[in-house]
């Protein structure tokens, strides 16, 4: 369980860091309460894992060498595919997920449905921005695959933790630490986490 508590841990966190879910927890951050905003960015985090994990679950009960090869496939798959971002992105420039998140806010005031003027109008709209920015994202895919050879409960805890992590720092200090953050180390710290898995899963295969 420690082994699937410190990859997700790792993974987790240093994917999330300047991820879309990041900036929309910064700007909402300058808008509202950070306490609330933390409370609903980190519970739709939560709630993505939970989903991501029972899926890798149910994943696991396909054949153990079809899983083995698909997660190893996927870990280089996206470390090859950030290291190459990495390499097409400036040293310095404006960070493509911080505009994403920003539309995804803006567009947030065509949901009608809703609650305004309250606190749990922000818990809800810090919950549906960053679930809808989660779903189908590269963390829940590599979430699903962990949880499919890994320990689910490990996973889960790891995978939480390392959420509410990024969402502690985009809260509490995001709008200086947003202004820091490179994207092209931030592209590159990630690929080289996931060659890292694909090889440990590889070697362990072996």
């Amino acid at each position: 369980m420690l082994t699937a508590f410190t990859a997700s841990l790792l993974l987790i966190t240093i994917s999330e860091l300047g991820d879309k879910t990041f900036f929309i927890a910064v700007i909402l951050a300058m808008r509202h309460s950070r306490r609330l905003v933390f409370t609903g960015a980190t519970a739709a985090l939560a709630a993505m894992t939970v989903i991501s994990v029972l899926v890798g679950q149910a994943v696991s009960l396909l054949p153990q060498n079809y899983i083995h090869f698909a997660e190893i496939t996927l870990f280089f798959c996206f470390g090859l595919k950030l290291l190459y971002d990495a390499k097409q992105m400036p040293a310095k420039c404006d960070s493509e997920e911080a505009k994403e998140a920003a539309e995804a806010v803006d567009n947030a005031r065509s949901f009608k449905w809703l609650p305004r003027g309250s606190k749990l109008a922000v818990v809800l709209k810090a919950f549906v921005l960053t679930f809808i920015a989660e779903w189908g994202d590269r963390t829940q895919i590599a979430t699903i695959a962990l949880a499919a050879s890994n320990n689910a409960f490990g996973i889960t805890l790891g995978a939480t933790l390392g959420h509410a992590i990024c969402a502690a720092i985009a809260v509490i200090g995001g709008r200086i630490i947003a202004g820091r953050i490179s994207e092209r180390a931030i592209a590159t710290l990630g690929g080289c986490l996931f060659l890292i898995f694909g090889t440990v899963a590889f070697l362990e295969g072996a």
